[in-house]
């Protein structure tokens, strides 16, 4: 007897394979911003980048991708069960999010170690001079804040991850307003809420489409209504993202001198793009959110939100590239 199927019908394909390769292309899709981000900004402009920028742009995107993975999933879980108590969430993953920012941070503490370069061997690095510096202090709190992080989310409250998860944002934005710039609490400051925003924003967006798929068979209206909720709320973290960005840039940028460095400098084309793409992402928020509204189907607001999030995560890899760019003459 043969063991073809019958009427010559194909074997069924492995349920999720076609997902997970899609994933696969998505992440080696944005791994390829931060690698080779930094070359395309700077060609022609005459500025000199760090040695090894597109590493550090990639080690940042992880670290700012776990940041995001995690506190979205607290953020949209706190969401979820004001829309559907009753309703059982997805695998969660901030588990892997949080080893992954682990290693992130341990590599760019490696390269504070190693003065700002790329280390080629361990005898390069001066573990001890991290405890002597700004930026070594705040690598070490990053480094141990995810340790934290990934303990906390093995522990019976694992929404206690928020706690260290805020120390990395508090340290990001420390890091990037050294005490040699003007103002520079004031810096730190727009930089805490715009980061802040942001990851609720981003890896809010991803754990509410999860749960969509999770509940799209045992309970689709919940999910509808999730998506709802979380899009009355994002509108008021684009309000203060948008706020918060738009203050940074002209704090690096004077106005006098913006529409000139948006394109002359390496900083400002990336800033560009990253405006750009905030501006897609928002106009397919619109979209998926008018299809709540009107829509008879209210479920083809599933497809601007996926496209959405795809989107945000390449806004994550542009970021990531901004702050590993030589920042821009006030002129």
């Amino acid at each position: 007897m043969s063991d073809a199927p019958a009427g010559g019908d194909e074997p069924a394909r492995r349920p999720g394979a076609g997902r997970a390769v899609a994933v696969l292309v998505l992440v080696a899709a944005a791994a390829l911003i931060p690698m080779f981000g930094p070359r395309a900004a700077l060609d022609a402009t005459g500025e000199a980048a760090a040695p090894g920028v597109g590493g550090i742009a990639l080690l940042r995107t992880v670290l700012f991708a776990a940041v995001c993975v995690q506190a979205g999933e607290v953020f949209a879980g706190f969401l979820a069960r004001r829309v559907a108590p009753a309703q059982e969430p997805p695998r969660a993953w901030s588990a892997y999010a949080s080893w992954a920012g682990f290693a992130a941070a341990l590599g760019l503490a490696s390269v504070v170690a190693a003065g700002n370069l790329i280390p080629h061997s361990l005898t390069a690095l001066d573990i001890g001079g991290l405890y002597g510096t700004r930026d070594g202090t705040l690598a070490l709190v990053e480094v141990n804040a995810f340790l934290v992080a990934a303990l906390c989310t093995r522990s019976r409250r694992p929404a206690a991850a928020l706690l260290p998860l805020a120390a990395v944002v508090v340290a990001e934005a420390l890091r990037a307003h050294p005490d040699t710039e003007d103002t520079p609490l004031v810096g730190s400051a727009l930089t805490l809420v715009h980061l802040t925003c942001a990851a609720l924003w981003v890896g809010g967006l991803l754990y509410v489409l999860r749960m969509l798929r999770a509940w799209r068979t045992t309970a689709p209206e919940a999910g509808t209504a999730l998506l709802g909720l979380y899009a009355r709320v994002a509108a008021v973290l684009l309000a203060a993202i948008t706020a918060t960005g738009l203050c940074s840039a002209l704090r690096r940028m004077p106005p006098s001198t913006v529409l000139d460095q948006l394109t002359s400098t390496a900083y400002g084309r990336t800033l560009l793009a990253k405006v750009l793409l905030v501006a897609v992402v928002a106009a397919l928020a619109v979209v998926a959110r008018l299809r709540l509204r009107g829509a008879r189907d209210r479920t083809s607001a599933y497809v601007p939100a996926r496209a959405e999030v795809v989107a945000l995560a390449a806004v994550v890899a542009v970021s990531a590239v901004l702050t590993a760019l030589p920042l821009p003459i006030r002129w």
